[in-house]
């Protein structure tokens, strides 16, 4: 990916330079997938100019997926996971939640927060200076994978969200907002927008399909810890996918892109922001 447009993609999803303590929800839907964001966030924690750590609960695919796709990112998920820097739960396994005779899904849920528990601390560094990313894809499977009901997927996710202030953790979960559009009350997806520092929705054009873009994304970020205030901000761009990651962003509000420091007008233009036609 080309420096520049990795450079806003970064400064468009919120990351901070001290990283921790921040909650990241990615929406999508069936016609647009949201996947291309979470590979951007596993490849940005797996840098090799930091030491920081992952710990990935997949319901969606196997390990190997994700380290296809992040090879072609430059990214070898293999060498993480020897290096302990990359901690993958299968949860396709059959037994992936300790399915016993007898276990209710609250027991189920518990065991694997306490499997997660572990892992952070696994994870971090006595000087406190490690920062760690929990990743979680994706909630509506973890629903079917625990044969619970929404509430106790909440209260899932809030023992999760308790590791970001107590370990300086930031966690990722991908959801997928078209499944709760026929819900009377789609309580878990809203309370996870309410919890969210940063929420992040791929849609498809509103115009309709084209061929140069896939989709539109937009970015809500909240502020310091889901304080919505001046600090906030919201930004919505174009995108185009290529192999499972960005080859083109273009921001919808070009105002706003011309005060970013990240990118000149120049460079915007070279790589095809800017549509200088």
């Amino acid at each position: 990916m080309n420096v520049q447009l990795q450079n806003l993609l970064d400064d468009a999803l919120g990351f901070v330079d001290d990283g921790g303590e921040r909650v990241f929800l990615i929406e999508d839907c069936v016609e647009t997938s949201g996947a291309f964001v979470l590979h951007h966030f596993l490849k940005h924690s797996l840098s090799p100019h930091s030491s920081d750590a992952v710990i990935f609960l997949s319901f969606s695919q196997p390990f190997s997926h994700y380290d296809r796709i992040l090879r072609k990112m430059g990214c070898n998920l293999v060498v993480q996971r020897d290096n302990k820097r990359l901690i993958f739960f299968d949860m396709l396994m059959l037994d992936c939640l300790g399915r016993e005779e007898g276990k209710t899904s609250e027991d189920l849920l518990l065991a694997l927060y306490e499997k997660i528990h572990k892992a952070v601390e696994i994870c971090s560094s006595p000087e406190g200076t490690r920062n760690i990313t929990i990743i979680i894809d994706d909630v509506s499977l973890l629903e079917v994978a625990a044969n619970c009901l929404p509430n106790l997927v909440l209260d899932f996710l809030h023992y999760c969200y308790s590791l970001t202030a107590q370990f300086g953790c930031s966690l990722i979960t991908l959801n997928h907002e078209d499944i709760y559009s026929s819900s009377d009350e789609p309580s878990l997806l809203l309370q996870m927008e309410y919890q969210a520092d940063v929420v992040i929705k791929a849609e498809p054009l509103s115009t309709g399909l084209a061929t140069d873009v896939h989709g539109q994304l937009t970015v809500l970020d909240k502020g310091l810890r889901g304080c919505f205030g001046n600090s906030g901000k919201i930004r919505n761009f174009q995108f185009r996918i290529k192999d499972n990651q960005v080859s083109k962003l273009r921001p919808t509000n070009l105002e706003e892109c011309r005060l970013s420091p990240l990118i000149s007008h120049s460079a915007a233009a070279e790589i095809g922001i800017f549509d200088t036609s």
